[in-house]
C-alpha cells in the first residue's frame, strides 16, 4: 500500500507509548511504515522515568536519531486545591511538564542539527479551560501549551516544527482513577455527549508529523475534544 504522508522510514519516538493515547499513536505511525520506538515506565520498548534526567539521557542515547518525537507520558489525579498536598502538586508538574522539557532537551538538539524534525506534545483541553479538582493538572497542561509555542519559535527556523494536541477526556487508563461523578458531569458538558477513544486522537499526531500535510503547523494546538473547547 502506498503512503502519501512522507513518514515511511522515519524514526518515531513515542514517550508514554506503553498505553492509552501513546500506544494508539505508536500504532498509527507503524501503519505509516515508520520505525517506531516506545518509551514508558513499563510496557514499552524502552524503560524511562521522564522525571529523572539521567534516565532521559539514557533513553535518548539508546534511540539515537529521532525524526518525530511524541510526548504523551502523563499522570492525572483529582483533588480540590484546599485539600491538595505539595507532594501531589509537585508530582503532577514533574511528570506532566518538566518531563516534556527533559525529553525535548535531549532529543530536539539532534533535530536542529539535522535541520528536520517534528515534536508533538500531548496536552489537554483542561490546560485551556481549567477544571474543578484539576488545578495541578490544568496548570501543568497550560504550561505544556506555553512551552510548545515558545519552543516552536526557537526551532522552526531550523526546520523543526513543534505543535501540541489538546484532547478532551479520552477513555484510557489515565482517567480510570477519576471519580464517576466527575466523569458523569463532564459527559453532560460535551456537545458530542461522550468521551473519545485513543484511536480517534492518533490521526491528529500523524497529520502534524506528515509531509506535506503538517508542514505549515507551527506552535499550534489541535483539539480532538468532543466539543469541550471551541477556540
Amino acid at each position: 500500500m502506498s503512503r502519501s504522508n512522507g513518514l515511511a522510514g522515519r524514526t518515531v519516538l513515542v514517550v508514554g507509548g506503553g498505553s492509552g493515547i501513546g500506544a494508539a499513536v505508536a500504532e498509527a505511525f507503524r501503519d505509516e511504515d515508520a520505525k517506531v520506538a516506545t518509551a514508558d515506565l513499563r510496557g514499552a520498548d524502552i524503560a524511562v522515568d521522564i522525571t529523572d534526567e539521567s534516565s532521559v539521557m539514557s533513553m535518548a542515547a539508546s534511540v539515537g536519531q529521532v525524526d518525530v518525537l511524541v510526548n504523551s507520558a502523563g499522570i492525572l489525579t483529582e483533588s480540590l486545591l484546599v485539600e491538595m498536598s505539595l507532594a501531589q502538586w509537585r508530582q503532577t508538574i514533574d511528570v506532566d511538564l518538566t518531563g516534556i522539557f527533559l525529553v525535548c532537551r535531549y532529543v530536539v538538539p539532534g533535530m536542529v542539527e539535522r535541520k528536520w524534525g517534528r515534536v508533538i506534545n500531548v496536552a489537554s483541553q483542561l490546560g485551556i479551560k481549567g477544571g474543578i479538582g484539576m488545578t495541578h493538572y490544568s496548570a501543568a497542561k497550560a504550561g505544556v501549551l506555553g512551552f510548545t509555542k515558545s519552543l516552536a519559535q526557537e526551532v522552526a527556523p531550523h526546520g523543526v516544527l513543534v505543535n501540541a494536541i489538546a484532547p478532551g477526556p479520552i477513555e484510557t487508563p489515565l482517567v480510570e482513577g477519576i471519580s464517576d461523578d466527575w466523569k458523569k458531569a463532564k459527559r453532560k458538558e460535551l456537545p458530542l455527549g461522550r468521551f473519545g477513544i485513543a484511536a480517534e486522537v492518533a490521526p491528529t499526531a500523524v497529520l502534524l508529523a506528515s509531509d506535506p500535510g503538517g508542514n505549515l503547523y507551527v506552535g499550534q494546538t489541535l483539539g480532538p475534544n468532543s466539543g469541550d473547547v471551541m477556540p
